[in-house]
């Protein structure tokens, strides 16, 4: 109880530093969201949105995209990076999509899961944000920082998602993910995380992994730099 407890608070302070997290892809339907989750690997979600306009003005739906020119393709996705890979894969699943769901995209994670390039990650951010289907998005900023929090100790994203979701209502299961991912680019980053200019710092089991100098640390935060680098700092309830 006292590990849920402290989850919870340490939900609840990011809830406060980042009231307006929310998915940073851009989509206008569960197909928009689903390939661009899959073009986010291993590249940034503003990377990402510059390619996605141009992609489904030339492709607007399944059956276009997987009848699509594929050095086209692979053209508009290039920048994204691992074009190939990827574009293989938004061929698969496209394909896939017209031939089990006749161009829709399922609304169920054992489906999603079916498809080429999709794994439970992607599966959950589309679920949860197109969806409103909870779900734990364990991606490399969720992992770390359930690490670091000692909600976990796994390495395996099932494990962790499995873990932490244990931890919480599964209605706040998706909003966490957001807040988590928000904190993990801002703040907690994976090299030097702002340890001085963190809200949970105090309920933080890895604090002083990073800079503990409250000046110095928020400036490393990215974007949102408190006025009062000591202001945010979390106490123990």
């Amino acid at each position: 109880m006292a590990l849920v407890r402290r989850a919870r608070k340490i939900d609840r302070l990011l809830a406060e530093r980042y009231p307006d997290a929310h998915c940073e892809l851009d989509f206008t339907s569960p197909l928009e969201l689903l390939v661009a989750t899959v073009l986010s690997a291993q590249t940034t979600d503003v990377r990402v949105n510059m390619v996605t306009p141009t992609l489904f003005a030339r492709y607007p739906t399944a059956r276009d995209l997987a009848g699509a020119d594929r050095a086209e393709l692979e053209g508009i996705i290039q920048s994204t990076g691992f074009f190939r890979q990827k574009a293989q894969s938004v061929l698969g699943l496209a394909q896939a999509l017209v031939e089990r769901y006749d161009g829709e995209v399922p609304a169920r994670l054992e489906d999603l899961v079916t498809l080429p390039g999709v794994g439970r990650k992607t599966a959950n951010v589309v679920l949860g944000n197109a969806f409103g289907i909870p779900g734990i998005t364990v991606d490399t900023h969720v992992g770390r920082l359930s690490r670091r929090f000692g909600w976990t100790e796994s390495e395996d994203p099932v494990v962790v998602e499995a873990e932490v979701g244990a931890l919480f209502e599964k209605r706040g299961w998706t909003m966490l993910s957001h807040r988590l991912i928000f904190h993990g680019r801002r703040t907690c980053h994976a090299k030097k995380p702002a340890c001085g200019a963190c809200p949970v710092a105090r309920l933080c089991p890895a604090y002083g992994t990073g800079e503990t100098d409250s000046e110095r640390a928020a400036k490393l935060v990215k974007d949102r730099v408190p006025a009062d680098p000591a202001a945010p700092l979390g106490t123990l309830a």
